[in-house]
């Protein structure tokens, strides 16, 4: 099922106050460590032609992103990723894999999948084959999250957003990052079909506005300054 992603840049006062109207009227994510929430690492993906961030520049409607994503610089749960966009709409094919298929795909090799289109390792094998497909940059950033269950929805906070391109650290910790100078922080909201009147008035900020905002994008950018 493709959910509706909403994305807005945010100050630090924005950040702060909407928090708090969450944590008054939401349960946090159940896989937060602790009051501070979780990092976020992911190692990401692109091909020859750097289609996948020409078609994010280009703003085309239907696209696909690829990547590895770990949390709290752990390597116990390692995430592999294909996550397709269509408008403001995402459908995310996820699986864990093994830290010696991680390190096969970082080397641009294939790794065992199901031949199923559903399966995102037979995604990541065909993009190797055919298109090159090879680690581009590091992101980090740490994540607040809060759900509701009806409608799905989950709304999280994003900050400290940083970019490497050392991407053959990837997994290691205390690797060196650039940090984005204005746009490091985001609010997300995700949900299915609806989301509920009175969280969208506390999300009402009255200067918020909605950002096509692209971690990939941004943190590329900033990893070729």
């Amino acid at each position: 099922m493709y959910r509706v992603e909403d994305k807005y840049n945010c100050t630090d006062g924005q950040l702060v106050m909407l928090q708090s109207r969450m944590e008054a009227v939401l349960k946090p994510d159940v896989n937060e460590g602790g009051p501070e929430g979780y990092r976020i690492t992911s190692l990401y993906f692109d091909d020859l032609e750097d289609s996948c961030l020409q078609d994010t520049v280009d703003g085309v409607n239907r696209r696909n992103k690829y990547r590895i994503r770990i949390y709290n610089d752990s390597l116990d749960v390692i995430k592999l990723e294909v996550k397709t966009k269509r408008d403001n709409r995402i459908f995310k094919r996820s699986k864990t894999i093994t830290k010696e298929q991680m390190a096969c795909l970082m080397r641009g090799e294939c790794i065992e999948d199901s031949a199923s289109a559903e399966d995102p390792a037979t995604l990541f094998n065909l993009a190797i084959r055919t298109q090159g497909l090879r680690p581009k940059v590091i992101v980090a950033y740490e994540r607040k999250a809060y759900v509701f269950e009806p409608g799905n929805v989950r709304i999280t906070f994003d900050r400290n957003v940083r970019s490497s391109g050392r991407v053959e650290l990837f997994g290691r910790k205390n690797i060196s990052y650039d940090f984005l100078r204005e746009y490091d922080k985001v609010l997300e909201v995700k949900y299915d079909e609806f989301i509920p009147d009175f969280l969208l008035q506390l999300l009402e900020t009255g200067s918020m506005q909605q950002s096509a905002y692209s971690k990939y994008q941004l943190c590329r950018e900033c990893a070729a300054l």
